[in-house]
């Protein structure tokens, strides 16, 4: 029986867009104020939703400074550039045409996506489905939110394929038993291979055909 190729799942940052330098930025600097004995902290934080980042590094007496961060990081998202990653736009339109779904399935929140939908007015044309942090109940590296995904589009998990750059979204594909394409824009590649089925480090040399070689893989 021939497999098919029914969605492509999205992380957002550092997959669709390549923003990550920029959060690396906000994040080092928060690091180093609240938490100067760990010097790779905007790193340990990478792909985890704000309130695991909370949960993990801002309890006890740090958890009065969580409403100062949050309204730090809603600034700093104001001002942010959303540049996709190159390839992106060539590669989803293909997608698109042969009938694909394509979904983003992000840890970010609603209240950082209008920020994008504001920016990038063409962005909701992009995909058939966008769910947030809010959508699914267990965050990254846990398989739920691409689970959630696939079922959205009927889509068994032999069907799908997830785009990921982070070490727990990562996780979170291999986790939900689906393709795992790895994009080498946060990570280096030998870094995220063992996670990975095939590393890029954009799109511009990566089609549905590539996609379709994937899917028929054991």
């Amino acid at each position: 029986m021939v497999k098919r190729f029914v969605a492509a799942l999205f992380d957002l940052d550092g997959v669709v867009f390549d923003t990550e330098s920029q959060y690396s930025e906000f994040w080092a600097q928060q690091g180093k104020e609240y938490h100067p004995e760990l010097p790779l902290f905007s790193q340990l934080i990478k792909g985890q939703t704000l309130q695991q980042i909370y949960d993990n590094y801002f309890d006890g007496e740090l958890a009065s400074y969580r409403d100062l961060i949050t309204d730090r990081l809603n600034q700093f998202e104001k001002g942010m550039s959303f540049r996709y990653v190159k390839g992106f736009l060539q590669f989803v339109g293909e997608l698109r045409v042969h009938g694909v779904k394509t979904a983003v399935v992000t840890s970010s929140n609603r209240h950082k996506m209008e920020n994008v939908y504001a920016k990038c007015p063409e962005f909701k044309s992009l995909f058939d489905e966008i769910l947030t942090a809010e959508d699914f109940s267990a965050s990254k590296p846990e398989p739920d939110c691409y689970l959630t995904a696939a079922s959205r589009f009927a889509a068994a998990k032999e069907e799908c394929i997830v785009f990921e750059d982070s070490f727990n979204g990562l996780q979170s594909g291999c986790a939900a038993q689906m393709k795992v394409v790895g994009l080498a824009t946060t990570n280096t590649p030998d870094a995220i291979a063992p996670y990975s089925h095939v590393v890029i480090s954009d799109y511009t040399h990566f089609g549905v055909e590539d996609c379709m070689n994937l899917i028929r893989q054991d």
